[in-house]
């Protein structure tokens, strides 16, 4: 087994910096579920993967709350307070929805 000298380690770190990924809400949600469940470094492109999983859940988000909206017990009535219970309800149903289907499945 070859060992690096300390100058080798601090050459391979300077032209080699790490890399930053940023994800949204649901691909940070999944990202802490893979490595709670020890499951990370079995996705080989995982950025990637992470990037996919925003993206679904957006779209899941977008036609679920379109959908819901057209349903009668969601229609806006003009009552503030009644209006946000509503709003509530939906983003709850559509989270759930998300971390149920795309989170915390394996």
């Amino acid at each position: 087994m070859e060992v690096l000298t300390l100058e080798e380690v601090i050459e391979y770190q300077r032209s080699h910096p790490p890399v930053k990924h940023v994800y949204g809400r649901w691909g940070n949600l999944k990202k802490q579920y893979l490595i709670d469940t020890g499951r990370d470094w079995l996705i080989e492109d995982l950025p990637t993967y992470l990037h996919g999983i925003d993206k679904a859940a957006e779209q899941i988000w977008e036609v679920m709350r379109e959908r819901l909206l057209k349903r009668p017990e969601y229609q806006k009535t003009g009552d503030f307070m009644h209006d946000v219970k509503i709003e509530t309800e939906i983003k709850t149903r559509i989270d759930e929805e998300i971390l149920n289907e795309l989170i915390y499945v394996d």
